[in-house]
């Protein structure tokens, strides 16, 4: 988006070097990435960054509130509430997609926000891969707060691992060498040395936990960094296990999967923000709004866009089973503010502000960011098929 270094970019790009950069990335954690990564960064300019920086801190004021975990009760569905919350997530992502404003310039905009790991190792890499292969700025930055590199690192290192050794630590799936997004779980266990584990390969003895590695040995665990959507471990019935997540164990959670619950969609309607859409629950609507055409109606707990229907009707809203569940968000456009060298049709993006709060502190931490590019309706892998200049990349911001 910053138009001088976008045109310096689009004119130094070569296939050779992308192939270069992508060989680099499907080689560096051991195994090739399963998505497509964009062409490019992005690059956010001084004045978009100092809005998203403000929509960033409007929404944290909310959610430090004393009276937000009472609000977000409701959120949890009792069958699937975890025993030992913690006060507050670990890991925080907010997304934002990048608008025109009645101004007419670029406005970050809320599409959503997750109390979930996002792809930490992987966007990690990422950046360094662009710095490497092409030339980006050095004052540009995609890690905040003046940290660097390996601090960040660190960072990681010491809310995930804390006091325990690694390899009682383990990142915990469903069947992670299957996951889409398992290249961020390799990242893990080459940085941190966090053991990556199947949830049917964890044993229970009484309130332990343990895993048998390679060599049968009996490996306690005693901090699970938890990767498990519950959308999916419900579909998952045929998934042999000697733990079901919700008895009590002694091992500590690093990420409490409650707060997936609590910090997502459920929490829009409660966010004031010009950096935040009009946000309703659909039970909590007298009447329909007149200009439908202008909303969006999501399910509150959907994955990857499942479920969200863009041009609604009456008939859409009255069909809803389940209205408690079901946001309607007035709609935002996203502006294609990205120009494209090959082929030169210009690109969306929503940009992922990706946070961390450990236990103690009073307030998440900005590190990190993640953006998708896209030419599609939406931002996804469906609606981009056969596309070039579109899919996973990383922004660097303007100092």
């Amino acid at each position: 988006m910053d138009p001088l270094l976008r045109k310096r970019y689009n004119a130094a790009f070569t296939q050779e070097k992308y192939q270069a950069f992508l060989q680099s990335m499907n080689t560096e954690f051991g195994e090739a990435i399963s998505f497509r990564v964009a062409e490019t960064p992005v690059f956010v300019p001084k004045a978009l960054k100092t809005k998203i920086l403000q929509g960033v801190g409007d929404i944290t004021e909310v959610l430090i509130r004393p009276d937000f975990r009472e609000k977000s009760e409701a959120a949890i569905p009792p069958q699937l509430r975890v025993p030992k919350e913690d006060p507050h997530p670990v890991f925080l992502q907010l997304d934002f997609g990048i608008c025109r404003g009645a101004d007419g310039q670029y406005s970050p905009q809320l599409i959503e926000l997750q109390g979930f790991p996002s792809l930490y190792f992987y966007q990690h890499l990422l950046a360094q891969g662009y710095r490497k292969h092409f030339d980006i700025p050095a004052d540009y930055h995609h890690l905040f707060g003046g940290i660097d590199r390996r601090e960040y690192l660190e960072l990681l290192r010491h809310v995930i691992i804390g006091d325990s050794h690694p390899e009682n630590v383990v990142l915990l799936e469903i069947e992670p060498e299957k996951q889409n997004t398992r290249i961020d779980f390799w990242g893990g266990r080459k940085y941190l040395g966090l053991k990556v584990l199947c949830l049917s390969k964890v044993k229970r003895e009484g309130r332990d936990l343990f895993y048998l590695d390679e060599f049968g040995r009996k490996v306690s665990i005693e901090r699970i960094y938890n990767r498990i959507i519950f959308d999916e471990l419900e579909k998952r019935a045929d998934l042999p296990r000697e733990w079901d997540m919700f008895t009590e164990v002694n091992a500590e959670w690093v990420g409490h999967p409650n707060w997936f619950f609590r910090m997502s969609k459920h929490t829009l309607p409660f966010l004031q923000s010009e950096f935040v859409p009009e946000t309703h629950f659909v039970s909590a609507l007298k009447t329909w709004p007149a200009d439908l055409e202008n909303w969006v109606l999501k399910p509150l707990f959907s994955f990857s866009g499942q479920g969200v229907k863009v041009n609604i009707t009456r008939e859409d809203l009255e069909s809803v089973d389940d209205p408690g569940n079901f946001i309607l968000q007035r709609k935002v456009e996203y502006v294609a503010a990205i120009e494209t060298a090959t082929p030169n049709e210009p690109a969306k993006c929503e940009i992922r502000m990706m946070m961390l709060w450990d236990k103690g502190w009073e307030r998440p931490l900005l590190v990190n960011n993640l953006v998708r590019m896209s030419k599609g309706e939406m931002v996804g892998v469906r609606y981009n098929m056969g596309k070039e200049w579109v899919g996973s990349t990383v922004a660097f911001f303007e100092p």
